[in-house]
């Protein structure tokens, strides 16, 4: 390869990786200040007081325009599912690029 081409290669996955290593910086920050959330609503998810909000909105008791879905012990499930499911792929990340280096 020549010189010229070898350094528009190069500054093409530069600019690739710049762009993945920022994207992976910013969902980290973000993911890193949920985590307490996430913490909180499987909490929750466990609690007699899910147990009777739910019981509430099933007895039509709790407003109409009331966002509930809170109350999908589906869509808790999944966010908390998909988030062990992440920090284990970091995990696995973490640890090949461990044995690797």
């Amino acid at each position: 390869m020549e010189q010229i081409e070898r350094i528009k290669l190069m500054e093409d996955h530069l600019n690739k990786a710049s762009a993945a290593v920022k994207a992976l910086n910013d969902a980290l920050d973000l993911y890193t200040e949920a985590m307490e959330s996430i913490e909180i609503i499987d909490d929750y998810l466990a609690s007699d007081e899910w147990e009777q909000d739910f019981a509430d909105s099933e007895a039509g008791n709790l407003p109409k325009d009331l966002k509930c879905g809170v109350l999908s012990e589906d869509g808790i499930w999944n966010v908390v599912d998909t988030s062990r499911e992440l920090n284990c792929q970091m995990l696995e990340i973490v640890s090949t690029m461990l044995r690797n280096s």
